[in-house]
Order: structure tokens, then C-alpha cells, then sequence
């Protein structure tokens, strides 16, 4: 099982980047996928998730209306399109996979890549 993340980098406020998320060895498509952040301030929290069906179904309130998470699972990927960017949003970025079963779950994180917004 990997979860391969790109993509961070260093942008200015106000600036754009887009993270992608590549996983192989589960079936992507059966699971749903989050990204998370994590900064020593604050710990690991959850970004935005989107399920099964691509429907988004959590955006934590600090990056509604700028961040959008999507996938493709015709080729295993999660991306994270984040707009208007600020210096609160830097961090350590973590695709998540999670499958819930009646009894079981399972759930995979990446290696994470990081995001620093500064001038």
C-alpha cells in the first residue's frame, strides 16, 4: 500500500498550489480520502474529505471557500486545489485513505509533503 504525495512547495500569500495524491495497492476507489495537515502549533487536523461517490463531505471552516478536494479513480489520485493562501496554512500535508466496514477498518496515510506560505 503507498500513498504518494506532491506538490508542496513554497508560495507567496495569496498564492495557489495544487497537491496530488497518488495511491497504489488497495482499491481506491472502495475507500475514502482526506487530507490532513499537521504543524507542531497545532498537531495533525483534518482538511477536507470527500467520499466514495466524490461528494466532499467535510471542509474544516478555516479553509472553506478556498481549498477543494477531488479524485480520480480512473487513476488512483486525490488532489487538494488550495487558493488564496496564507501563512496559517503552512504545514505538513497527509493524504489519508480510510475504509469502514461493519466490523473493520482500515485506513493508510502518505509520507506527507510540505506547504510553506510566506513572503
Amino acid at each position: 500500500v503507498r500513498l504518494v504525495e506532491s506538490g508542496g512547495s513554497l508560495v507567496q500569500p495569496g498564492g495557489s498550489l495544487r497537491l496530488s495524491c497518488a495511491a497504489s495497492g488497495f482499491t481506491f476507489s472502495s475507500y475514502n480520502m482526506s487530507w490532513y495537515r499537521q504543524t507542531p502549533e497545532k498537531g495533525r487536523e483534518l482538511v477536507t474529505t470527500i467520499n466514495t461517490d466524490g461528494i466532499t463531505t467535510t471542509t474544516a471552516e478555516a479553509v472553506k471557500g478556498r481549498f477543494a478536494i477531488s479524485r480520480d479513480n480512473a487513476k488512483n489520485t486525490v488532489d487538494l486545489q488550495m487558493n488564496s493562501l496564507k501563512p496559517e496554512d503552512t504545514a505538513v500535508y497527509y493524504c489519508h485513505a480510510e475504509w469502514v466496514g461493519h466490523v473493520r477498518r482500515y485506513d493508510h496515510w502518505g509520507q506527507g509533503t510540505q506547504v510553506t506560505v510566506s513572503s
